[in-house]
């Protein structure tokens, strides 16, 4: 048996007669497991199950979907398995748009997440501030600026100077997902299944959006039901989407570097 199967075995006290492999992004491996009654349950490894799956509870807890948790160690999450029917429709688009409004309506006293976390071997740096352009420039911009190209050195440090002209001070401390594109995102038909793979935190829920938009548009019916950004809205969308972008230039190479190059050039600094 696969040993990631093995492990749910384990947590759950029962064998599955089928285990399938699922796609998993690059850094979990993902399976579904079917039992002798035809139930079935989807277990994930990762840099944390049990930080992943506090993550997951905080999601279900703001009354949006996500995955219930029945399970997990410090190797495996053990979570049900929710119907998925493909990409996002229009009425799709419009429930998700309802669900993050949701879940960013879940607010905390201060910006950041009890522990780090990390995707793969990029650490997210989480620690508490109440000053919001600070918790950015400290815990994301500038976090691992060692591991970064030198050319990117003085950009990132000039816009991490910028910030407190750039960001609103204190917005409300909302609950994101944190890493909230459509890959993440499940749709059973014109409603959401469920929101995966979060890396949540509390933050400016602008956060989310600015991520949304880095591979991709919503469809007009998710900002019917979420509302317009505010003014100046394509400014700070490109200071969120920068830090993925340093993320992904660390993870998968070079070939992400015009990408946050190009996100520099549209922050004034």
């Amino acid at each position: 048996m696969h040993a990631l199967a093995a492990e749910a075995a384990a947590l759950l006290g029962r064998a599955p007669v089928r285990v399938v492999p699922l796609h998993g992004g690059d850094l979990s491996d993902v399976l579904r497991l079917t039992f002798s009654d035809g139930s079935t349950a989807i277990v994930k490894s990762g840099p944390a199950p049990e930080i992943e799956a506090s993550m997951l509870r905080a999601i279900r807890n703001s009354g949006a979907s996500a995955p219930k948790v029945l399970a997990c160690n410090k190797k495996a999450l053990v979570m049900q398995d929710l119907p998925e029917t493909g990409g996002l429709s229009d009425q799709a688009w419009g429930d998700l748009g309802s669900q993050l409004r949701c879940l960013h309506a879940t607010t905390g006293r201060r910006y950041g997440w009890e522990v780090d976390y990390a995707f793969g071997q990029v650490s997210i740096r989480n620690r508490w501030h109440d000053d919001w352009p600070a918790f950015w420039a400290e815990n994301r911009l500038l976090a691992d600026l060692a591991e970064l190209p030198r050319r990117l050195h003085t950009p990132l440090e000039q816009i991490a100077t910028a910030l407190p002209g750039l960001l609103p001070a204190s917005p409300p401390a909302s609950l994101l997902h944190g890493d909230l594109w459509t890959g993440n995102v499940m749709a059973d038909g014109p409603r959401l299944s469920a929101l995966i793979d979060p890396a949540c935190y509390f933050g400016h829920g602008e956060v989310d959006l600015a991520m949304l938009e880095l591979f991709g548009q919503p469809a007009p019916a998710f900002w019917r039901q979420y509302g317009p950004p505010r003014d100046g809205w394509p400014i700070r969308r490109a200071v969120y989407q920068l830090w993925p972008a340093i993320v992904h230039l660390r993870l998968f190479g070079l070939s992400y570097l015009s990408l946050a190059e190009r996100l520099i050039a549209q922050i004034p600094v």
